[in-house]
C-alpha cells in the first residue's frame, strides 16, 4: 500500500473464536472461520484474499488458538506460519491485538494495523480497499485511531454502536462516543438519529500508537505484552508466552482502549469514523446466513444444501445435509443441520440460541461433539 505518508501496513486477523452458534457444523477444531459459509472457500481464506492487494503475505499475522492452528496454517499456505500465533489461552480482543502492537512496533517504526475478524462476508471488495487505505493514511498522520462504521439497517440488538459526530473531511467523521449493545428501544432510537453506526470490529492504528494507549488504559497487561513480545524469535518464546499471558486482563479492546478514549471528547480522541461503503455481512448466526443465501429477501423462499431436494407446502426453512437426499413439507422457518454425529433442529427466530448448546455440551464433559 503506497502514501505519501510513508508507512507499511500490516492486516492482523483475529481467528480465535469457535463459532459456537453454528454447531454443530463448526466446531472446536474446525470453527466457523475455517468453514466455507460463503462459498467455496473457508471465511478466513476469503478475509485473507481480499486483503492482499494491500499487503504482502508477509505482512500477515494471525492471532488463534491452539486448537484451530494447525488447519489454519493449511489453509492459508502463502503466509509464513511462525506468523500464525497460537493464544495459550483466550483473553478477548485487547491483549491479543495488543500483542501484535507491540511486536509490530518493535519490528517496525512506521507499522499501521488494521485489525480484522476473520469471518466477515464484504460484497464490494474494491471499495472495502478503499476505505481502509483511506484509514491507514488518517492512522499514520499522528496518534489517530481509525473504525469502520456500517450504516445500519435495521434496529440490531446484537451490535454495538458508535455514534459519529462532525465530520473532518469528506467521508470521515469524529466519533463521539462507543455504545454497548442496546436495548430494542434504544436501537430504535439509534438508527432515527441517523448519525449512529454499527461497530465492525475492523480498526485500523499504528502500532505505536495502539501500544501507547494499552500503557496508559491497561497499565498491568502492557508490560506482560511488552516482554512477550521481545521474547518472539528466540527459543525462550513460547515459555514466556505461556508463562505470562494468562496474566493478561481477559477484555475487549472496546472496553480497553476506545470507550476511555472517547471520553477526552470529540476533536480530542483522535478516534474517527468511516462509514463503510461495502456490503458487509457478520454471519452471526444460521438465520443470517440464511438471509445471506436469500440475497436478503423475505420472501419465504428455502435454503437448502443438499444435492437433491423436494419442497412442498414449506417456506422459509434453512437446510444443510450434505450428500443426503431432502424432503422438507408442511413445515415453515426452521433450521436444520445435520452432521456425522449430532442434528441441530431449530427455527430461524431462535438460532441465536444454538450457542447454550455448546455451553451444554462443555458443561456435561462431552468433548466428542464440540
Amino acid at each position: 500500500m503506497a502514501n505519501s505518508e510513508k508507512f507499511n501496513f500490516y492486516p492482523v486477523i483475529l481467528a480465535g473464536g469457535r463459532g459456537t452458534r453454528f454447531w454443530p457444523l463448526s466446531r472446536k477444531r474446525m470453527a466457523k472461520q475455517l468453514l466455507p459459509l460463503n462459498g467455496k472457500k473457508s471465511m478466513i481464506q476469503e478475509t485473507v484474499e481480499r486483503l492482499l492487494p494491500l499487503a504482502k503475505p508477509r505482512q500477515f499475522w494471525i492471532i488463534t488458538n491452539e486448537d484451530l492452528r494447525d488447519a489454519i496454517v493449511r489453509q492459508l499456505e502463502r503466509l509464513d506460519k511462525k506468523q500464525i500465533v497460537a493464544e495459550p489461552i483466550g483473553r478477548n480482543t485487547a491483549p491479543a491485538i495488543g500483542l501484535a502492537a507491540f511486536l509490530l512496533e518493535k519490528l517496525d517504526p512506521v507499522a499501521i494495523i488494521g485489525m480484522f475478524p476473520s469471518d466477515h462476508v464484504i460484497a464490494d471488495e474494491k471499495h472495502f480497499r478503499d476505505d481502509i487505505q483511506r484509514a491507514a493514511g488518517i492512522a499514520a498522520k499522528g496518534a489517530n485511531i481509525v473504525v469502520i462504521g456500517i450504516p445500519p439497517t435495521r434496529a440490531e440488538t446484537g451490535y454495538g454502536y458508535i455514534e459519529a459526530g462532525s465530520g473532518s473531511q469528506k467521508g470521515v467523521l469524529q466519533v463521539r462516543r462507543f455504545m454497548e449493545k442496546p436495548s430494542a428501544e434504544v436501537a430504535e432510537q439509534f438508527v432515527k438519529a441517523g448519525n449512529f453506526f454499527w461497530n465492525s470490529g475492523m480498526f485500523v492504528w499504528s502500532a505505536r500508537t495502539l501500544a501507547d494507549a494499552l500503557r496508559e488504559h491497561l497499565p498491568k497487561t502492557a508490560p506482560l505484552l511488552e516482554k512477550i513480545a521481545a521474547s518472539y524469535g528466540t527459543r525462550k518464546f513460547q515459555k514466556t508466552f505461556a508463562r505470562l499471558y494468562p496474566k493478561c486482563e481477559n477484555i475487549s479492546i472496546d472496553y480497553a482502549v476506545l470507550e476511555p478514549r472517547s471520553a477526552k471528547g470529540e476533536g480530542k480522541s483522535g478516534l474517527y469514523c468511516i462509514p463503510a461503503s461495502f456490503g458487509w455481512n457478520d454471519l452471526g448466526s444460521w438465520t443470517a446466513l440464511y438471509e445471506h443465501r436469500n440475497g436478503g429477501k423475505e420472501d419465504g423462499a428455502n435454503v437448502i444444501t443438499a444435492e437433491q431436494s423436494f419442497t412442498l407446502n414449506a417456506a422459509g426453512n434453512f437446510v444443510h445435509s450434505g450428500r443426503k437426499f431432502v424432503a422438507v413439507v408442511g413445515v415453515n422457518n426452521l433450521v436444520v443441520v445435520e452432521t456425522d454425529d449430532a442434528l441441530l433442529i431449530t427455527t430461524r427466530e431462535h438460532s441465536q440460541d444454538v450457542g447454550k448448546i455448546v455451553k451444554h455440551l462443555d458443561e456435561k464433559k462431552l468433548k466428542r461433539l464440540v
